[in-house]
Formats: C-alpha cells, structure tokens, sequence
C-alpha cells in the first residue's frame, strides 16, 4: 500500500478522534497499530473521567482543549448513545491546612471557565455526599465518567464508515522526509516489511510518540519531547459500595502532575480509588498488594467509613508524559506542525496525558486545522 493522503500513527483515543474527525473531509487516511486493537495502552487503562479543566494554566492547550473537549464529548455520547454519567466532582479540602490550595485552585477553574462550579462549605458537603468528610470543597458540575471502551469503538466505526482504513498489528519502523512528504516503512506481526507514503503524518503514537518523531530526524532531548513514564496505581473497592459517594471525589492535588487518589466510579457500578503515581523506567503494567496499606490510610482520611479488606489491588496505566520529577509546574501538551522544524506536513502529538480522553475530540479538531493548508 502507499500514497496515501493522511497516515496516523496509533490508535489510541486521540488517534481515533483525529481519524474520526479527518474523514469527514478527506479520503485516503490510514491508521497504524502496533497492537492488535484499538486502545491497548493509556487509553484502556484510565480513569475515564470527563474533565472540567481546574489544573492547567489558563490560556494553554490543555486548558483550552479540555474546556471543548468536555462540550464535544458529552454531545457525542448523547448523540450516539454511548455510556456515561455527568456525575458531578467535588475536590476536595481534606483539612483546614489544605483550604488555601483549594482557594488557588478556584481562581484557577474560573481562569479557565469552568462551568458553575462553586464553593460548598463542610455542611452542604455533608448534605451532597454525608459519607465524605472533608473542610470545604469546589464543586463541578459538568465532570463526569464515560465508557471509554465505547467511545474508541464509535470513533473506530464513526471513520470506517467515512473510508478510514486500519492496519492493525502494524509497527512503524522508520521514517523518511520524501519529495510528497513521508515513507513510512511498517512491520507486520508476522514480520513482513513494506513502505506506505504519505502527504501528511500524524504522530499520535502515545507511550511511543517520541520515538517516532525520532524516526523523522527530530532531537527528542533538546525539543523536550522525550516521555517519561508516569505509572498510576489503582486499588478496587470489593466491599459496602452502597456507602461510597455518587459523585467523584478529588482531594486537593499533592504534588505537580498529579491529582492525588480520587474515587473513580465506573459504567458497571463497581468503584476504583486511584491512581496512586510514581515514576518508573519502564513499561510495566504489573500491581501487587504492596501498596494497600498506603491506599487505605490515604484514602481513609477523607471516606472515614472504609475498611482494610474492602480494597483490593486493581490496574495500573502509564501516561506518556513529557514532566519530569523535578518540574513545578505543569507541562502543556505539544501538538505542532512541525513544518518550521523542516518538517512540513508533520503533526506531532507528544506529552498527550490527562485530560487528553477529555480533549481527545478537540484535539481532533485542533489537528484538522493544522492539517488545512496541506490540502
């Protein structure tokens, strides 16, 4: 196969909104997999929520990509009946010591127009969740969880039916800057090699995306793009599910690129507590039982009703992150036409963490914009 007029790298949420998107337009887009179905790394090994965009910096991509992205999002699983609950979320103060961080964090959500969300005092909490104890909070009332499954499923069929082809169980191997753009050479699960060209190449490769662009001839390091492996640990509630909170339940972020262990209900009525992030070298997906002392004590502190052998180690995702430990602030996602690097017709995606299921459709429509002048 070759020529082609718009070849993505990955099938991951993001690539598969960008493929749904895009073939709403043109013709000739391919999509390349390594694995053997949509979905197999961040994007199936989440929390699902649907966010309102409370952390980022007003004005940056995540901010402003969320903000769409939380709109598009819950019109599509209205319009093509996939599951989901606009819940509701209350981030949380646990304590009084922690109130001036809220407070920096509702200057924050209204920076980045956050709808409705509002302060509630320790007796309203009590009144909304009385299973929470908590000192004050914000509310937000259009974060939510959504079948994330379901969701990779339509924007798969949803380009299908618009001519989009994928190739799973494809690797990309090497990359190579041609006259009509790119040669992209693929290798298929049973190692037989061949070239796809394409006019455009979007790199949505996740976990790998910094590889890829490696491929291109870009410097990883010195553009800050190399990935850096930020794994989050979730523990599952096997037990009195009935006394947990309906709404999902944020403590006030412990530290820079994470959100702290929150309560994350899901589609089926079953109950998560996670994630629990550190950093790690390698990709590795394995949880043991070594961390549920830490999980009970933490989360204990703001569900006082949960007991030791009510939790039970769950799952664990990656987020492909471009933060690194020593950061203090939050990194922003890069999605760049790479053009000016001497790399037209090259969209990276690089550093797409959370909130990119959320984003995942604005994203696609930020691409599609990119994309205009090629065509």
């Amino acid at each position: 196969m070759n020529d082609v007029n718009i070849l993505i790298i990955g099938a991951g949420v993001v690539g598969l909104a960008i493929a749904s998107e895009l073939s709403k337009t043109y013709s000739g887009i391919v999509v390349v997999e390594r694995h053997g179905k949509f979905g197999q790394e961040t994007s199936s090994r989440s929390s699902e929520v649907i966010h309102a965009g409370i952390y980022y910096e007003p004005g940056s991509l995540k901010s402003r990509l969320c903000f769409r992205g939380n709109e598009l999002l819950y019109k599509i699983c209205e319009d093509h009946s996939i599951p989901y609950n606009n819940s509701g979320k209350l981030l949380i103060a646990k304590e009084e010591k922690s109130i001036h961080k809220l407070d920096n964090l509702y200057r924050k959500a209204i920076g980045n127009r956050a709808k409705n969300c509002r302060m509630v005092d320790e007796a309203e909490i009590r009144q909304i969740e009385p299973n929470v104890k908590a000192a004050k909070a914000i509310y937000f009332p259009t974060s939510g969880y959504v079948d994330s499954e379901k969701l990779m499923s339509f924007f798969e069929s949803d380009s299908i039916h618009h001519g989009a082809i994928y190739l799973y169980n494809h690797e990309a191997v090497s990359i190579k800057k041609h006259h009509a753009g790119y040669v992209v050479k693929v290798r298929t699960a049973r190692n037989d090699v061949y070239e796809i060209t394409t006019s455009v190449l979007i790199n949505s490769a996740g976990l790998y995306s910094d590889k890829v662009s490696e491929m291109v001839g870009i410097d990883s390091a010195a553009q800050g793009y190399r990935i850096n492996y930020h794994k989050g640990i979730y523990f599952r509630a096997v037990r009195q599910l009935e006394k947990y909170p309906k709404l999902l339940i944020y403590p006030v972020p412990p530290d820079v690129g994470s959100v702290g262990i929150h309560t994350t209900p899901d589609m089926n009525g079953g109950m998560r507590l996670g994630p629990h992030f550190f950093w790690s070298d390698s990709i590795d997906y394995s949880v043991d039982d070594s961390l549920h002392q830490f999980f009970f004590e933490d989360v204990r502190s703001y569900l006082p009703f949960i007991e030791y052998d009510d939790l039970q180690p769950d799952m664990s995702g990656i987020m492909s992150s471009i933060q690194t430990p020593d950061d203090k602030i939050i990194r922003d996602f890069v999605i760049a036409d790479e053009s000016a690097k001497g790399f037209p017709g090259l969209i990276n995606l690089i550093g797409i963490e959370s909130p990119g299921l959320t984003a995942s459709p604005a994203i696609a429509e930020y691409v599609a914009e990119l994309i205009k002048k090629y065509f």
